[in-house]
C-alpha cells in the first residue's frame, strides 16, 4: 500500500512532498528570482507557479498529498525537471517585469502576486526575454495595472482640461498643416544591401547610408496617396486623419497606429514617459510632432527600420482575390536574404502548411504582413519614448522579433480553436 492510497489508520510511508520539491528544485538552473535564501522555492513560487501551473494537483490528485510514494515522488520530480526551461524563462521575465515596474514608479501590490503567473505566461509565449523584453514588459504592466499607473491619471486630466484640449487641437492642426513631402529619394541599392546583410550582422554601412540619405522618410507612405498606409495595416482609413487628444484607451481594442489618439499612443508606453522627467506639455508636444512626421515617428533610424520591414515583408502579403491560398513569392533571385528568412520562418509553421492546402485561407494565416508592421511600429515608438535609439545591429532582431511575436499569437489562437473543437466533439 502506498502513501497515496492507504486505508485509514495505516502508517504513513514515503517521502515528504516538500522534500521532493526541494530536491528537484535544486537541480534547476536560472531560477534564482523564484528561490529563497535557503535554496528552496519561495512560498509564492509553490503557491502560484509550481502547484497550479506545473504539477496541477487538480488533474493529478495523487501528487497533492503531504507524503508521496516513491512512484509519485518520481513523477513529481520529472514534471519539475521537464519544466526547467519554462521556469528559468519565468524567472527572467519576472526580473524584467520588476525592472519595468521600477522605471514606471509603481509601488502598489506585491510583485510576486501580480507578476509570477504573468511571467510564466510570457515564458510560454516568448521563451526567455530577448531584445524586445522592455516593450513586452511595459505592455504587460499596462495590462496588469491599467489606469492606475503613475502619470496616466495626470495625463488624462491634462488632456481633459477644455483649455488644454483646445490648445492641443490647434497645435495638431498646425503641425499637420506644415507637413511637406520628403525631398529625398530612397537609396534602393543601400536598402537591398541592408536586407541582404542585416541578419548576419554586416549591415552597418548600408544602415548608416540609409539614415544619412533620409531614405526612411522618403519611403514612408505618401500622405496624399489614398490607401498607401492602409495597405500596410497602419490605418483603417484611406488617408490618416490628425489625431484627437483623447482621454481613454484599452489594450484589448487599440486602433491601428495611425488611427490612435494622443492618449492612446502614449498609453501603452507610458512607463517610459513617466520615467522621463518631462512635464506633460513637453510629452504631448513631442507626440504631436511625431504624428506629423514620416511613418508618424521622429527618428530617421526608426523610419529606416520600418521601410526595411515594409520591403522585406512583401513576401508575407495576402494573395490577390482568386489567387492561391498564400501569395506567390517573387523569383528567388529577386528576394533579399531578409525576405527569404521571414518567408521561411512563416512557412515552417504547421498551421501555415495547413492553410496552403485549403482553397480559402484561414484568418490565422491572413494579414500577417500588416500585423508585423503594426507590432514593429509599436516597438519602435516605445523605443523613441524611452530614448533608446535603434542601431544597425538591431535591425534584423526587430524584424524577426515582430514576426515571431505575430506567429506566437496566431499559434495560440489555433491551439485554442483546436481545443474547443476537441471539447465539442467529446461533449
Amino acid at each position: 500500500m502506498t502513501a497515496d492510497a492507504r486505508p485509514p489508520g495505516a502508517p504513513v510511508r514515503g517521502l515528504p512532498r516538500s522534500l521532493v520539491i526541494a530536491r528537484a528544485w535544486g537541480k534547476l538552473a536560472g531560477v534564482g528570482p523564484l528561490t529563497n535564501p535557503t535554496g528552496v522555492p519561495l512560498a509564492r513560487t509553490t503557491k502560484l507557479l509550481i502547484d497550479p501551473l506545473v504539477i496541477r494537483p487538480s488533474v493529478r490528485p495523487h501528487l497533492a498529498h503531504a507524503v508521496l510514494s516513491d512512484e509519485s515522488a518520481g513523477e513529481l520530480e520529472a514534471l519539475l525537471l521537464a519544466a526547467r526551461s519554462d521556469l528559468a524563462a519565468t524567472a527572467a521575465w519576472f526580473t524584467a517585469l520588476k525592472r519595468a515596474r521600477r522605471r514606471a514608479g509603481i509601488t502598489q501590490g506585491n510583485p510576486q502576486d501580480l507578476y509570477f503567473q504573468r511571467a510564466f505566461e510570457l515564458a510560454r509565449r516568448h521563451g526567455p526575454p530577448a531584445h524586445d523584453a522592455p516593450d513586452i514588459a511595459a505592455t504587460t504592466l499596462a495590462e496588469v495595472h491599467g489606469d492606475n499607473r503613475p502619470g496616466l491619471a495626470e495625463l488624462r486630466a491634462h488632456l481633459s482640461d477644455p483649455a488644454v484640449a483646445a490648445r492641443v487641437g490647434r497645435e495638431i492642426a498646425d503641425a499637420w498643416a506644415r507637413r511637406t513631402p520628403p525631398a529625398d529619394a530612397v537609396a534602393h541599392d543601400a536598402l537591398r544591401l541592408l536586407l541582404d546583410s542585416c541578419a548576419n550582422g554586416s549591415g552597418a554601412e548600408a544602415f548608416t547610408a540609409l539614415v544619412a540619405s533620409r531614405s526612411g522618410s522618403a519611403g514612408s507612405p505618401p500622405a496624399d496617396r489614398p490607401g498607401a498606409a492602409r495597405v500596410l495595416g497602419l490605418t483603417e482609413k484611406d488617408l490618416p486623419l490628425p489625431p484627437e487628444p483623447g482621454t481613454s484607451a484599452t489594450k484589448t481594442a487599440m486602433p491601428p497606429p495611425f488611427d490612435r489618439s494622443l492618449f492612446e499612443r502614449l498609453f501603452a508606453s507610458f512607463a517610459a514617459v513617466a520615467d522621463s522627467g518631462d512635464v506633460l506639455d513637453d510629452v504631448v508636444r513631442d507626440e504631436i510632432r511625431r504624428t506629423a512626421g514620416a511613418w508618424q515617428l521622429t527618428e530617421e533610424q526608426s523610419r529606416v527600420v520600418l521601410l526595411a520591414a515594409a520591403e522585406a515583408s512583401t513576401v508575407l502579403a495576402d494573395p490577390a482575390p482568386g489567387g492561391p491560398a498564400l501569395a506567390v513569392d517573387p523569383a528567388p533571385a529577386a528576394m533579399t536574404d531578409a525576405a527569404r528568412r521571414l518567408r521561411g520562418r512563416w512557412r515552417r509553421e504547421p498551421f501555415v502548411h495547413h492553410a496552403l492546402r485549403l482553397e480559402e485561407t484561414p484568418a490565422t494565416a491572413r494579414g500577417v504582413r500588416e500585423a508585423v508592421l503594426r507590432r514593429l511600429w509599436v516597438r519602435l515608438h516605445g523605443r523613441e519614448l524611452r530614448g533608446d535609439a535603434v542601431q544597425a545591429d538591431d535591425v534584423w532582431a526587430l524584424l524577426d522579433g515582430a514576426l515571431r511575436s505575430v506567429i506566437l499569437d496566431r499559434r495560440g489562437i489555433v491551439k485554442a480553436s483546436l481545443t474547443r473543437d476537441a471539447l465539442e466533439e467529446a461533449a
